[in-house]
């Protein structure tokens, strides 16, 4: 059992702003299945925003979205202001999906919604500290981490689809 089927609480129960501002209000996620993303705009896995908003397009009216949580841990490669991230997100790769606000997900300041994710191993069985942008957390209709994948996984690949797919159910 993993710290995260062990902890009672949803990942999507956390408070977190929205990149617009406000709260991303989490909660209306609940019985939806979310792929929680850490993304960045400078980094040469940013082109997977794409296939984020490919794969949330595709499943959106099954109950799944991708939530998008920008990050500038990893060599300062998400430098924008909340607009900024915004424009390039819209502009360059049409993303739709919901963010949210730019948050630590590794070390002291680790954001609560990380701090409920990092317990859950992929499938080559690393859990713990997030190791670069666009690590995935598959999250189920019950609240429940599903999936973990590495930051090199294609958000298309069939292993990504598959397990959505399933969790969609």
């Amino acid at each position: 059992m993993t710290i995260a089927e062990n902890s009672g609480t949803s990942p999507l129960d956390v408070e977190i702003g929205a990149l617009n501002g406000g709260s991303a209000t989490l909660g209306q996620y609940a019985g939806q299945v979310v792929l929680v993303v850490n993304v960045a705009s400078k980094c040469g896995l940013t082109p997977q925003y794409a296939g984020l908003e490919r794969l949330h397009e595709r499943y959106a009216e099954r109950g799944f979205t991708v939530l998008g949580v920008p990050c500038n841990q990893f060599m300062g490669q998400e430098p924008g202001s909340a607009e900024e991230i915004a424009e390039f997100c819209s502009a360059t790769y049409g993303v739709t999906f919901p963010m949210t606000e730019k948050v630590e997900v590794n070390g002291d300041g680790r954001h609560a919604l990380y701090e409920r994710l990092v317990g859950f191993a992929d499938g080559e069985g690393h859990s713990g500290d997030i190791r670069w942008n666009f690590e995935k957390f598959l999250i189920g209709r019950d609240g429940k981490v599903v999936a973990r994948f590495a930051p090199q996984t294609e958000p298309e690949s069939a292993e990504v689809v598959a397990a959505v797919e399933s969790a969609l159910g």
